[in-house]
């Protein structure tokens, strides 16, 4: 299937779920506003968008003290369904819908996929709690919804690798979603929207679809330019220490470089 007719099933489906939907996000948004979907797509479309994923050898890994996970971009070397799949969701239709599902305006897809694309996480992988990046890649926009959409088939809560979210604050207990099969999750992305993804605990792959959604304002009138801004766990004092330093400098080298010292590689090259 190519993506027009791939950004119909989605759009039908979030349309019938479209009222529920509003309201998952409306509880919640004074904190973190969130809503998931389960069985976004057919299943035979979904089992062959996982059959396509390439193995964590053909990706890039990303290892440090903030994550452990493997990231792929550059779709043009992969099967043509995860190309497809991905700029579903940039289809205008299923962006403007998705808009009205979370009460915002004047949202934009990005077409480079900064930050976004695929990722696959295995066993022992982690993400620490952090704030997405604020901006695009020019920094022209802001960043303000995050799309992931899972595809693991069998995906339990028992196996890790499941979204954290912290409305409460990183010290607090996490809202935990799990990376469930054929579940797309959207989630804002502001000042004070802490989320992580907790250690994969078995010897199996999460696969994850990513989009970001920008916006020409931020979510809330506050938020102010970051760098992707990670903190340690509650029982990672030590790890939390190196990581404020980390962010500290990596903040103040972008206020020097808007752009970096060097262009970020994570983006489609087309």
């Amino acid at each position: 299937m190519d993506r027009k007719e791939i950004a119909n099933l989605i759009y039908l489906k979030l349309t019938e779920e479209k009222e529920q939907l509003k309201a998952q996000f409306k509880e919640t948004k004074d904190k973190i506003g969130y809503f998931y979907v389960d069985d976004l797509l057919p299943v035979n479309i979904t089992k062959n968008i996982y059959d396509n994923f390439p193995s964590v050898h053909n990706t890039v890994a990303r290892k440090s003290l903030r994550e452990k996970k493997y990231t792929a971009y550059q779709l043009n070397k992969y099967g043509a369904i995860l190309e497809e799949v991905t700029y579903a969701f940039q289809d205008k239709k299923v962006v403007n819908l998705v808009a009205d599902i979370c009460g915002v305006e004047e949202v934009f897809a990005d077409e480079n996929l900064y930050a976004g694309g695929l990722s696959l996480m295995g066993k022992n992988n982690f993400l620490n709690p952090h704030l997405d990046n604020s901006h695009d890649k020019d920094r022209n926009r802001w960043r303000i919804l995050n799309l992931l959409y899972y595809v693991t088939p069998n995906w339990k809560l028992q196996n890790g690798g499941n979204l954290e979210l912290w409305p409460e604050g990183i010290r607090k207990k996490p809202v935990t979603i799990v990376s469930k099969y054929n579940r797309l999750v959207v989630m804002a992305t502001h000042q004070n929207s802490w989320h992580s993804v907790s250690k994969v605990q078995k010897n199996l792959v999460r696969c994850c679809v990513s989009n970001y959604y920008f916006s020409n304002t931020p979510l809330n009138s506050s938020d102010k330019f970051h760098v992707t801004t990670f903190r340690g766990r509650k029982s990672e004092l030590v790890k939390d220490v190196f990581l404020q330093l980390d962010n500290f400098l990596r903040t103040s080298i972008r206020k020097i470089f808007k752009k970096g010292i060097r262009e970020n590689p994570h983006q489609y090259k087309k």
